[in-house]
């Protein structure tokens, strides 16, 4: 007997629900996102269909990018000013060496077109997918690679912590039942409701999460709001992109993913290798710290990174603007490097 449409969404958040929980039980990043992404893959591969309503998923687009707004802060940019040699190496070998990763994996067609290149690039995972699928690569497979490389890096990360013998605490999780501040409420959902809005009328590639994203971090840059999201609001968006991105996965992609597994593993693991390399580089060309350089130079996983600077005896805001001058890097740069990988390779976007 075919399920209404009722139980198929009942059945899809309770699966969502257990699978956070679990993720939460594993002390694994991104368990908002990837906890119903997992429940949207396993509910498409047995044939239940259920479509996101376009309009949830161009919001939580834009929650995503205000949210992203409030990490861009002047004193982050202050501090890639104040050594930016040292940034600009830093960054742009880490994306020298996931964009050379990225074209062995479309040269030898273990990934499609761009995808690979997408797939490999370092850091900002959520930000990553949704500018991938509004420059043409398969948001499916780009998740597949970002958020299995996230659970490697935050792995590692944690590994390195405890034999550098950090006692890594995460902070305090989100008051759930909070009190609203309506005076910084409502100019949030105004500027995530126009910006997206606005960025998909304008077809603006990845508009309705990049247009919020920079109208945020400039107006809260200048004192002119204050971007306030309420935890459930920021969970719920990231359930409905989770729920996009798996609902949309077919049983033929996701066989194709486990058969590249191994191949996108290697990928993965040589990444962090090289990523290794270039943090003692950094030790003994900048006098950083070893588990400084560690961190900064870690591709991707930034929350976890995020947690273990901040609990550590570590250069925490050289860390945090080391990421953050990649990310935005990556988002000045990515569309055009994935243009030029994929003509390097010989392949069309797809």
């Amino acid at each position: 007997m075919a399920l209404t449409a009722g139980l198929r969404w009942a059945g899809l958040v309770a699966l969502s629900a257990a699978g956070v929980l679990l993720l939460e039980a594993l002390h694994l990043p991104a368990a908002l996102l990837i906890g119903p992404m997992v429940a949207g893959v396993v509910l498409a591969a047995r044939g239940i269909e259920i479509k996101v309503p376009p309009l949830l998923f161009l919001l939580a687009r834009g929650v995503v990018g205000a949210m992203i707004a409030t990490a861009i802060k002047p004193s982050i940019l202050g501090e890639i000013a104040a050594d930016w040699p040292i940034f600009a190496a830093g960054v742009f070998s880490v994306l020298a060496a996931s964009t050379g990763l990225g074209l062995l994996l479309a040269r030898g067609r273990v990934l499609p077109g761009t995808t690979a290149v997408w797939g490999s690039t370092p850091g900002a995972a959520t930000a990553t997918v949704l500018m991938a699928e509004a420059f043409g690569a398969d948001a499916r497979l780009v998740a597949f690679m970002q958020y299995l490389r996230v659970a490697l890096v935050a792995g590692a990360a944690a590994i390195v912590a405890r034999l550098a013998a950090v006692e890594g605490t995460a902070p305090p999780g989100p008051d759930w039942l909070a009190p609203l501040d309506f005076a910084t409420l409502g100019p949030t959902l105004a500027l995530i409701l126009l910006g997206a809005i606005a960025g998909q009328r304008l077809r603006l590639p990845a508009g309705p999460f990049l247009l919020p994203m920079v109208a945020g971090a400039v107006l809260q840059g200048f004192d002119v709001m204050t971007i306030a999201i309420p935890p459930l609001l920021l969970a719920l968006s990231y359930a409905v992109i989770g729920w996009g991105i798996g609902l949309s996965f077919t049983r033929a992609i996701l066989g194709h993913a486990l058969r590249v597994l191994p191949r996108v593993l290697l990928s993965i693991l040589s990444l962090m290798a090289i990523c290794g390399g270039f943090a003692g580089i950094l030790m003994l060309v900048a006098g950083v710290d070893p588990l400084t350089a560690y961190l900064a130079m870690s591709p991707g996983g930034a929350d976890t990174v995020a947690i273990i600077a901040a609990s550590a005896h570590v250069d925490a805001p050289f860390v945090m603007a080391m990421q953050m001058a990649r990310f935005l890097v990556v988002l000045a740069l990515g569309p055009a490097l994935a243009r030029f990988v994929s003509n390097r390779a010989g392949l069309r976007a797809e």
